[in-house]
């Protein structure tokens, strides 16, 4: 579970559950001013709709807090289990935590869910459950004979072509 976190109270949240592959199990959108704790109830109970058999969920430290995890082992009978940054202010890569954030980098290639085009919290999560099914068929319509995927970044560079000295004037 997580939510991108935003200092505004007018927009919209995002509270996703995602396995641990990254793709979209649940989602739930709120309004920027209703807090974490509420969304992530919201969203096991939306859960629950389609995965009966969790029995654990790890979560951003946004939902941190006794009476959730409490709430949630009640409700669904998961441990609710808070990933929270070993340091703050420097970066470091926290084990769980990026999954969510790489489906939200996912998601926020569809040039509808970066801004805020939808009136109602219900249409744009089933815009999110769209770029979901465009990721998912993506990924599962890749056959093991097809060419590699070419990645646009994180390969070496050629070495640049000397340039002509330009000539004063």
């Amino acid at each position: 579970m997580d939510t991108p976190s935003t200092a505004q109270d007018n927009g919209r949240k995002r509270h996703l559950a995602v396995d641990v592959e990254g793709f979209l199990l649940a989602v739930v959108v709120t309004a920027a001013n209703v807090g974490d704790r509420m969304g992530a109830k919201l969203l096991v109970i939306a859960l629950l709709n389609t995965c009966t058999r969790l029995t654990l969920v790890w979560a951003d430290s946004g939902y941190d807090g006794k009476p959730l995890a409490d709430w949630v082992h009640a409700v669904a009978r998961i441990t609710l289990e808070v990933i929270k940054r070993t340091e703050l202010h420097v970066f470091r890569v926290v084990p769980r935590r990026w999954v969510v954030e790489r489906s939200f980098g996912w998601l926020l290639r569809y040039r509808r869910l970066v801004r805020d085009y939808e009136r109602r919290p219900e249409h744009h999560e089933a815009m999110v459950y769209w770029a979901t099914v465009m990721i998912m068929t993506r990924r599962l319509a890749r056959r093991s004979t097809d060419p590699p995927v070419k990645q646009r970044w994180g390969q070496p560079r050629s070495p640049a072509a000397p340039r002509p000295n330009p000539t004063p004037v």
